[in-house]
């Protein structure tokens, strides 16, 4: 520095503006005053090297980068004293596992301080202590509240159910379909995680990749889509059981061979509506599913469940009429079983 006739204040007040910014004026923002900084671009600043090519002006009036007379380099800075509910804290950060839940990862850690802990190789001082934080808590708290919201849910959509179809059987009947689809759920998420599922090109896109297929753990999004799930999963159930319903009460069959032309007929006329509530669904949940923005790591594990339960929810368009159709041959041999003991009683 002395033999370009440059002083410590001078090259510092150099590095000073070209990294922390030179205050140039303030603005007036109503009430509020925000002041205006001048300094180099992120590009120029951002790693040593850079900075060190940053002009210094001499005395002379020459030009020098400033690695010419200073030493840049990394050091541990002065640390910072923290405390929480009166205590001491510090905090030490860890990423999760790839292909591990976050909780996961916390309880096996967990399980390796405590048995460190129990061998005597890991010994806390006194009035020291750990616990877990972060994502974590969210994640649990999240789990504790979906234990008791996810019956509430199932025990609501049974009540609505019964309160359409006002007989316990009939509701479920219908309420069977949340259990297909409950199985559609779980085969979608198991079959992200195989390789081999879907993994061939069309038009040059690879279909894992279009989809961004990948395991996918049980998170609370995850658990979320199941519930939205089940609020759409006995769509095509109660269009089916209500025109079944409804056509016995205009027929009114008397016979084993009535009851099964009434279930078929019904069947018959509400395919399609039904197919075309499923694939309303699923049309719409496709751009969801092959979303790679913001927001996409909730999106799409919170659609997949839905999607996968949709697809093989279909079945119940068979279960349900099989099943009234069961059930209602069951009242009509009740029925005659009645009648031939009153008959048998009259002879008598």
């Amino acid at each position: 520095m002395a033999r370009y006739g440059i002083t410590v204040a001078d090259l510092q007040e150099i590095i000073s503006a070209a990294v922390g910014g030179m205050p140039l004026t303030t603005t007036v923002e109503d009430r509020e005053r925000f002041p205006v900084r001048l300094r180099y671009p992120r590009e120029l600043r951002e790693n040593p090297d850079e900075l060190a090519r940053l002009i210094v002006p001499t005395a002379t009036g020459a030009q020098i980068p400033l690695g010419d007379v200073t030493d840049i380099t990394y050091t541990r800075g002065a640390q910072m004293i923290q405390s929480e509910n009166t205590f001491l804290i510090g905090y030490v950060i860890f990423d999760k596992v790839e292909g591990k839940a976050e909780v996961d990862v916390v309880h096996d850690a967990q399980k390796v301080l405590e048995e460190k802990i129990r061998n005597g190789e890991l010994q806390l001082p006194k009035g020291v202590s750990f616990t877990f934080a972060g994502n974590y808590e969210q994640q649990a708290r999240a789990a504790q509240r979906l234990v008791i919201i996810i019956p509430i849910s199932l025990l609501l959509i049974l009540l609505i159910l019964y309160f359409q179809f006002k007989t316990f059987t009939a509701s479920l009947i219908h309420f069977s379909g949340i259990f297909v689809a409950l199985a559609g759920g779980f085969i979608l998420l198991w079959l992200y995680g195989e390789p081999w599922f879907l993994n061939f090109d069309i038009g040059g896109m690879n279909i894992r990749d279009m989809f961004n297929m990948q395991p996918i753990n049980l998170s609370i999004a995850v658990w979320v889509g199941f519930i939205a799930l089940f609020g759409i999963a006995t769509d095509d159930g109660v269009l089916m059981g209500t025109y079944i319903h409804d056509s016995f009460l205009e027929r009114d069959p008397q016979t084993l061979e009535d009851v099964r032309e009434t279930v078929v007929y019904a069947g018959k006329k509400r395919v399609r509506p039904a197919v075309m509530t499923t694939a309303t669904t699923l049309i719409a949940l496709l751009p969801v599913l092959t979303s790679t923005g913001k927001g996409s790591e909730i999106m799409v594990p919170m659609s997949i469940p839905t999607f996968g339960g949709m697809v093989i929810q279909m079945m119940t368009m068979f279960i349900v009429p099989i099943l009234q159709c069961w059930w209602r041959e069951g009242a009509i041999r009740k029925k005659a079983k009645q009648q031939a003991k009153i008959t048998d009683y009259e002879t008598i």
